[in-house]
């Protein structure tokens, strides 16, 4: 089976692009550069140059797969509506791709403001719709889909995907750390972050090609919520740096990019997805990884 992978070369999207492969896919990447390319090729995928900027690029990537999974995502931090409307039409552009054709269709999706002081599911519904909210709306787009002859699945990535080579929230918060001279968390530090190791990840978002329901939400979650205090402890007792609070007042000057969410409360469960695809996270948990060094360089 042919899988047309955009993100392949994404930290999130190496993982996932080495599962299929390891479990006899064949796997076309969407590279933005020749390095690119060359790094997918000589892992024994095929490379597709393209980039979410010319949506017709992911349209040709797509058109011989037999299912495509679309990782890529540009986050936008300087302008985040713009990044959204990106987003939103290369997903129109491959829906429209994919309709009418039966084949599959998942989307890398987030866990973030689903629920208000409870663990988010995956009945809840996403509140992002319309290319001018978070990620375009794309989850919604995708899944309001089912109807025309495709099988759409959102795959909801915990923030603090986390292991080595991590680039994203939990290695931000190493590098802030490292920089301001302590480890920071707003406030108590009570509020709860969902997590999972990148191989589970990866595990996931194959079963949820091969099992998933259309219209089906995965939650990849291995852990419910870590509290941020737990995580700035491990941090600090890692780098032999003290703890702090930090005042939600402040946040932003002290974290950068990531200071709108680290406050944020926003446990999720897989109890579901676990049930549905028979997945059972196996991989060390997020404090295990930092205690084991796979944020020393971040």
């Amino acid at each position: 089976m042919r899988i047309f992978i955009s993100g392949a070369t994404g930290w999130i999207g190496s993982a996932v692009t080495d599962e299929l492969l390891a479990h006899d896919y064949e796997v076309v990447g969407l590279a933005r550069s020749e390095a690119g390319a060359a790094a997918l090729e000589a892992k024994g995928a095929r490379a597709h140059l393209g980039d979410l900027d010319d949506p017709q690029s992911l349209v040709s990537g797509a058109k011989d797969a037999d299912g495509v999974i679309h990782l890529a995502m540009n986050h936008g931090l300087r302008d985040p509506a713009a990044a959204g409307r990106l987003e939103h039409a290369a997903v129109s552009a491959l829906l429209e791709e994919l309709a009418g054709t039966d084949r599959t269709f998942l989307l890398a999706s987030g866990l973030a403001g689903l629920a208000q002081g409870r663990a988010a599911t995956e009945e809840d519904p996403s509140p992002f719709r319309g290319p001018d909210a978070l990620r375009g709306g794309s989850e919604n787009l995708a899944l309001d889909s089912a109807d025309q002859g495709l099988r759409p699945v959102a795959l909801r990535f915990a923030a603090t995907t986390h292991g080595m080579r991590d680039h994203g929230f939990t290695a931000t918060l190493a590098q802030v750390a490292r920089e301001k001279g302590y480890v920071g968390f707003v406030g108590d530090g009570a509020n709860r972050w969902p997590a999972v190791h990148v191989s589970d990840a990866a595990r996931l978002v194959r079963l949820a090609l091969e099992q998933a329901p259309a219209g089906f939400r995965a939650h990849a979650v291995a852990e419910e919520g870590v509290p941020m205090r737990d995580i700035a402890a491990a941090l600090g007792e890692r780098f032999g740096l003290p703890t702090r609070s930090i005042t939600p007042e402040a946040t932003a000057d002290h974290f950068g990019w990531i200071g709108r969410f680290v406050g944020m409360d926003a446990p999720a469960s897989a109890t579901l997805t676990r049930s549905v695809l028979g997945w059972s996270p196996t991989g060390p948990s997020l404090l295990e990884d930092i205690r084991s060094g796979a944020y020393d360089e971040a």
